[in-house]
């Protein structure tokens, strides 16, 4: 709410709530926002997120779905920069998350104050204030709020590091200096990633949604955390995954690429060749995917005739059987299978990329290759 009434005193904005459908309260909650908003004049909306059968880490889960609700949102709102709540406490919080899990640079730099991704600006205006300092602003111009119930909930992990900062505080480990330490540690990082795209120029290639590294980027001249970067950079821009694979599963990968051997990790096909590394999607991962044509697929937007009742899905095995001219098109079996198709229910309408166009492109949205990608 701090966030709505600063950010409302300078700018025209608009307001969105996601209601996750995980506490009987949220409903109420978004009502309150609303209300808020009508007195400030400005228009909001209340997005849902349907979890369905998914299994896993739910918080994770959760975060993943509400950025991706928000950029959609945006986007079709016609709107450059969202803006995100987080505050000092917030990045205090993650450093000690990530310490508990054996972060790397990348990890304990924290947060990110401004990035792009998928034509959409993300900032966090917030980042450098207290969440008490917003909550005394608040009572000072007489507005309310409310406290999410979760924040008390001890089963997350995010309560437990809140209270833990609590008990390191007489240590001088406080908030403001942890969020110097996440500074100090991320001008490390920056310097690190720009090291990185300045050698990356020479060994990687994108080749229609797939990435090509040579063997230069697995000799002595590469050193050992930047070709670790550069396979997880990799990994990341083809699975879309916001989160890094886990350091032993890179470790892994790495040593099974130096044996020449191909691997699947973070929803990619890696295959290894003698003159060359291609990462690919993994078929398995997006055999389950289907949209309507209009919506993007993965990573993938389908440009073609306006007709109905098409659907975008993986090309898959069945769908390469009916384009006998595939070999012609200079890409791998994994990745044709992996790639975007259109379809009116089990028919092969068309493939782009295995030479089967019939009026259809596709188009990669995705940011840059070594453009970092949301994590947290």
């Amino acid at each position: 709410m701090a966030a709505l009434h600063l950010l409302a005193r300078h700018f025209t904005v608009e307001a969105v709530t996601v209601d996750h459908g995980l506490r009987p309260e949220a409903a109420a909650e978004a009502r309150f926002v609303a209300q808020g908003c009508a007195r400030l004049g400005v228009f909001h909306s209340v997005l849902h997120w349907h979890r369905g059968e998914a299994r896993g880490n739910l918080m994770d889960q959760a975060r993943r779905a509400r950025i991706r609700l928000i950029g959609d949102w945006a986007r079709a709102r016609g709107l450059r920069h969202v803006a995100l709540g987080h505050t000092a406490d917030d990045q205090a919080e993650t450093f000690v998350m990530r310490l508990g899990r054996s972060a790397g640079l990348e990890g304990l730099s924290g947060m990110r104050r401004r990035w792009e991704e998928n034509g959409v600006i993300w900032t966090r205006p917030f980042l450098g204030v207290g969440r008490a300092a917003l909550r005394d602003w608040l009572r000072a111009a007489d507005l309310g709020w409310i406290d999410d119930p979760s924040n008390d909930n001890d089963n997350f992990d995010r309560v437990k590091a809140r209270k833990a900062l609590r008990e390191l505080a007489p240590l001088g480990i406080s908030v403001a200096r942890i969020c110097e330490t996440t500074a100090h540690l991320a001008a490390a990082e920056a310097a690190l990633e720009e090291c990185l795209r300045h050698m990356a120029g020479d060994l990687v290639r994108a080749d229609r949604g797939d990435l090509v590294i040579a063997p230069a980027a697995f000799g002595p001249a590469l050193p050992p955390e930047l070709r670790r970067r550069l396979i997880v950079r990799a990994l990341q821009w083809v699975g879309g995954q916001g989160y890094a694979p886990r350091a032993d599963a890179v470790a892994g990968l790495l040593a099974e690429l130096q044996q020449g051997r191909s691997a699947t990790l973070a929803g990619c096909r890696i295959l290894a060749r003698t003159d060359e590394i291609r990462i690919t999607r993994e078929w398995s991962a997006v055999a389950g995917l289907r949209v309507p044509t209009g919506q993007q697929w993965d990573r993938w937007q389908m440009e073609g005739p306006g007709e109905t009742g098409l659907e975008i899905a993986a090309l898959g095995e069945d769908g390469l059987r009916a384009c006998p001219q595939w070999r012609e098109c200079g890409l791998p079996r994994p990745s044709l299978m992996a790639s975007p198709a259109v379809w009116r229910g089990e028919y092969l309408i068309a493939a782009p990329l295995a030479g089967r166009e019939n009026g259809w492109k596709a188009r990669i949205v995705r940011g840059t290759f070594l453009q970092k990608p949301f994590s947290h």
